[in-house]
């Protein structure tokens, strides 16, 4: 018996339209001998299962199953390709664990940690995980621009601290310029991180649970053209990244290190992708994202294919993973 498989794409972030790419990529792999692939679209205005001739179908939020034809179809796994909310802050996982249906990230308490950058970050410091100077700032805090430089020092990056992609980050270098960065950033939340700047090689790293093990894939060294790796260097291809990584034997073995360390003692599951920046030779932690892109030019996808797994391999075990649990 093939099995039924929701993927669900969209959100209600500035992410969705990457969301939607990594779901239809999903959608297109996935081995239809083993599986009946359903693109569900997840919306604040609507949630549909849209079908081969772009109908829509109401989704039934009581038990996350959708009738067609008189027809009643329910799931046997949710394929999560929603970056940020609600699909990486741990809304949609804890959704499906009350109606017991397995899904391919991990699980409610590790998104909601790992999208909110400032309680990851301090979770992981008493392990040992290295970090950039940072400080705190929430929407309506007195905002005092010497004290910021004093901790953090200048250039700085001031980031909304729950949103992904790049967005509402900033890089700044000078004091005058620290409001209007704040500002951005208070568009996408209203908890921010200002952290120092590291300069030093940027890397991102894929871990993921693979046949029943911790995997850490082979490392994405980001070379930016802009003066970061934001939205435009990600997205928009302004940005090299080469896999893999031109790092000495010593960095690779202490950021792989690191990396395995961070999914294990956050009890990680499906995939996973860190970022690190080297300072003095010692990686520092950034972010973890738990709904990495799925989409051919992606940063894990691509680093699967260095590891010698292709991306049928690839989504066909983040399934079989999700059954297992």
């Amino acid at each position: 018996m093939k099995k039924n498989i929701a993927i669900i794409m969209g959100g209600y972030s500035s992410e969705y339209q990457i969301s939607l790419k990594s779901g239809n990529v999903v959608f297109e792999t996935l081995d239809a001998s083993k599986y009946n692939a359903f693109r569900i679209h997840i919306f604040k205005e609507k949630w549909v299962y849209v079908d081969s001739n772009n109908a829509e179908f109401n989704i039934d939020k009581n038990d996350f199953s959708v009738t067609v034809n008189n027809s009643k179809i329910t799931f046997d796994c949710v394929f999560n390709a929603i970056h940020g909310s609600p699909g990486e802050d741990g809304f949609m996982q804890a959704y499906f664990k009350l109606l017991n249906i397995p899904q391919t990230s991990c699980d409610m308490y590790q998104a909601g940690l790992t999208f909110n950058k400032r309680d990851c970050l301090s979770v992981l410091k008493p392990y040992g995980i290295k970090t950039a100077e940072s400080f705190y700032i929430n929407l309506g805090d007195v905002i005092d621009e010497e004290t910021i430089i004093t901790k953090v020092g200048l250039p700085c990056f001031v980031k909304a601290n729950k949103a992904g992609s790049s967005f509402g980050v900033t890089k700044v270098h000078k004091k005058e310029d620290i409001k209007n960065a704040i500002e951005v950033a208070f568009k996408e939340d209203d908890e921010i991180i200002i952290e120092s700047f590291l300069d030093g090689t940027e890397v991102s790293v894929g871990v993921i649970t693979y046949k029943g093990e911790t995997k850490v894939l082979p490392i994405t060294e980001i070379v930016s053209e802009n003066d970061f790796f934001d939205y435009e260097a990600k997205y928009l291809g302004k940005s090299q990244e080469i896999t893999p990584a031109r790092l000495s034997e010593d960095e690779e073995t202490k950021v792989t290190a690191v990396a395995k360390k961070v999914y294990e003692v956050l009890k990680m599951k499906g995939f996973s992708r860190s970022e690190y920046i080297f300072k003095n030779g010692e990686p520092h932690l950034l972010e973890v994202n738990t709904v990495p892109g799925l989409t051919l030019a992606s940063i894990l996808p691509q680093q699967a294919k260095a590891a010698g797994i292709t991306l049928v391999e690839l989504f066909d075990n983040a399934i079989e993973e999700a059954l297992k649990n």
